[in-house]
């Protein structure tokens, strides 16, 4: 099931479903049924993808498995990270799949209990032009990164960012390429995200990880910051970390190879 990606339909949706009422009740009278959620996110390497018009992934998974114990039915879409974001933000669409917290999010969005996978994140250098990266900020000043848009890195290279030479791109695809091409010196990225992305690009053995960690981050789920979703996250919050108690989470992380908490 597809939908097309317009602002029209978007806006459709936010004045038909996005009520109150309707938020704080997810699930419906006898007569209307629950109203559909929608799930929105960027493609994330083995936790959001599509492909045929069929959305897989372990968010795809647990947010059926859990939709399916409330009776809720789930809608998902696809879209830029930016935009993603900025919808459910905005409240017209209900659950973003996968951001990392950072103090600008946890102001804008309203986070489930518990993350449900984890990321490293790296540096990654020209295999000619190798890297080896002490952990002092003080040590990239020379050096060009390129950031993917809208991705959080952690506090400490977030302290450190006004002193480097930072540009953003908005895909992996794109900031490979920069690599590849000397245009940048380092890309800083996940390695889950990446790893997939290096052969599609005919880059093996071209682009290699610096060995040490910038962070390690947690994907969660997250809802708009707003009172009349209260209820529908709660009850979310409770059906997930059931499902975490029962260990279907680290199957399912073994299952897809995605590191979970």
């Amino acid at each position: 099931m597809t939908r097309s990606d317009s602002s029209v339909d978007v806006a459709r949706r936010a004045l038909l479903l996005g009520t109150a009422a309707a938020l704080a009740m997810p699930a419906a009278t006898a007569r209307s049924g629950p109203r559909e959620l929608l799930v929105v996110g960027a493609h994330f390497a083995r936790v959001y993808e599509r492909a045929n018009g069929e959305f897989s992934g372990m968010a795809v998974e647990i947010i059926r498995a859990i939709a399916g114990e409330l009776g809720q039915p789930v809608h998902f879409e696809l879209y830029p990270w930016a935009r993603a974001q900025s919808m459910v933000a905005q409240g017209q669409a209900d659950i973003l799949v996968g951001p990392y917290k950072s103090p600008e999010r946890l102001a804008s969005f309203a986070f489930s209990e518990r993350p449900f996978y984890q990321d490293q994140m790296v540096f990654f250098s020209r295999s000619n032009a190798p890297f080896a990266w002490d952990g002092t900020y003080a040590s990239l000043r020379d050096k060009r990164i390129v950031l993917i848009n809208g991705w959080a890195y952690g506090d400490e290279f977030n302290a450190a960012r006004e002193h480097l030479t930072v540009s953003v791109t908005n895909s992996v695809e794109s900031a490979l390429t920069m690599l590849a091409h000397g245009r940048v010196d380092l890309f800083a990225s996940n390695v889950r995200n990446t790893e997939p992305v290096v052969p599609l690009l005919a880059l093996e053995g071209k682009v290699i990880p610096v060995g040490r960690t910038i962070s390690l981050q947690r994907g969660y789920f997250a809802f708009p910051k707003r009172p009349e979703y209260d209820v529908m996250r709660a009850r979310f919050d409770r059906a997930f970390n059931a499902w975490v108690d029962s260990g279907e989470l680290r199957k399912l992380g073994k299952r897809l190879n995605v590191q979970v908490p």
